[in-house]
């Protein structure tokens, strides 16, 4: 049963390393455990026994403290990467009417204000949210 747990401990260390997702390290650390149990005689009932309970533990009670600690690869969104651009008025932003365009980057979208105010055609401003197909702008600091 040596034999087993060494390959289990094996491909379990080959996928985390693969993934880097946290869950079959702590399957390698169950396995570990098992060795050692089987490496000590116990039999097979007690080789699964502490095979589950270690990983199981284990799982359940250091991944939530490790996905804190360990940050995320974040990559965000194309729409999130609009935010604090810079973008001109192509159509009068008026929210009672609903009505507004801005052109960024070379693209039209429809528009909102931020405050609510009222933003005349021409004037430059500056993208504060992204909401499906509309940006909430708000007018720039120098233009006010």
């Amino acid at each position: 049963m040596v034999v087993v747990w060494i390959i289990v401990l094996i491909a379990a260390l080959v996928i985390e390393a693969a993934s880097f997702a946290l869950v079959s390290i702590w399957f390698a650390a169950g396995a570990l455990g098992a060795l050692i149990a089987a490496a000590l005689g116990a039999n097979l009932t007690v080789q699964l026994i502490v095979f589950t309970v270690l990983a199981g533990a284990l799982l359940f009670f250091t991944r939530p403290l490790l996905k804190k600690l360990i940050p995320g690869r974040y990559i965000p969104t194309n729409s999130e990467l609009e935010v604090g651009r810079t973008a001109v008025v192509i159509e009068e932003i008026n929210n009672a009417s609903g009505s507004g365009r801005v052109r960024l980057g070379g693209v039209d979208w429809a528009a909102s204000s931020y405050g609510g105010e009222i933003i005349p055609e021409g004037e430059c401003v500056t993208v504060t949210a992204v909401c499906s197909a509309r940006l909430t702008v708000r007018k720039n600091e120098a233009d006010k």
